[in-house]
């Protein structure tokens, strides 16, 4: 039994498959989060239960693409052309070793796009107008993974998701950068996309050992409830590791701490989602 036959086994809740493409941006303006590991690991969890996934690295440091394993050659045409208009979606899609998960890797020339797309006409819209097409519908979840900051590359992700999963490290300044993101998400709502809902809180970076990590964890639940995600990613060195062999952690040490918590974090999303449509 390989890999992702045990990730199906692990992840309940997996009927119906949605009609359309469910599109979430994986964001938070600090670095160093779990933002990326987040993205990389939820969609190879959704991938194995049958999810045609579609991560979209909209970071310029391209850490999702290097965590697929996708080599500099294979980056030539990717999300900053995407997002300038330059090519249609199907011309930016890359496979990965994932089965069943496709990626639209990041280039260093992504950097550039905050400065193109100021002057840019529709400059907040870019990214949505080339998800709204028939390529788009080739995939049931599209991920994007955005960079660490509330910039126009941000911007686009929001304007362009359905819903915003926030990725939220279990340390001291938590709850003030968490309010920061849920005021920027609310103006978004509001100003560009009605239909932007938060998807949901996961916390990230866990250490059990730390009475720090076991306050903050009670205090995010105690002010956000129910939009706070019961299944907690720890801190785990395989976790670290995994993006250096160029892999997802579920593909590079199936039976560790982290990989067995994203497991249980894509059930726990596939669960909500089906009460959702109930």
């Amino acid at each position: 039994m390989d890999s992702i036959d045990v990730i199906q086994g692990g992840v309940t809740g997996q009927d119906p498959q949605p009609a359309n493409p469910r599109i979430i941006a994986v964001a938070n303006q600090k670095g160093g989060v779990g933002k990326t590991t987040t993205a990389i690991n939820l969609g190879t969890a959704l991938a194995a239960v049958g999810r045609r996934v579609l991560l979209i690295d909209l970071d310029p440091q391209g850490n999702a693409s290097t965590g697929l394993g996708l080599n500099r050659q294979d980056r030539e045409r990717g999300s900053y052309e995407l997002t300038i208009g330059s090519i249609p979606l199907r011309d930016a899609v890359r496979n990965s070793k994932v089965p069943g998960l496709s990626v639209v890797p990041a280039s260093v020339e992504l950097s550039g796009a905050e400065l193109e797309l100021v002057d840019a006409p529709n400059r907040e819209f870019r990214l949505r107008s080339a998800l709204l097409t028939p390529d788009a519908t080739a995939f049931d979840v599209i991920l994007i993974d955005c960079p660490p900051a509330l910039g126009l590359l941000t911007l686009n992700a929001l304007v362009s998701a359905d819903s915003v999963l926030v990725p939220l490290q279990c340390e001291f300044y938590a709850l003030e950068g968490l309010s920061h993101l849920l005021r920027t998400i609310e103006r978004v709502r509001r100003a560009l996309n009605p239909r932007l809902e938060i998807q949901g809180i996961v916390l990230t970076m866990f250490d059990r050992r730390n009475k720090l990590s076991e306050q903050v964890a009670q205090d995010v639940r105690d002010h956000l409830g129910h939009q706070v995600y019961e299944t907690i990613i720890p801190r785990n060195v395989r976790v670290s590791e995994a993006p250096s062999h160029g892999k997802p952690v579920l593909l590079y040490d199936l039976n560790c701490a982290g990989s067995r918590a994203y497991v249980h974090l894509a059930s726990e999303i596939l669960k909500r989602e089906q009460r959702a449509v109930a």
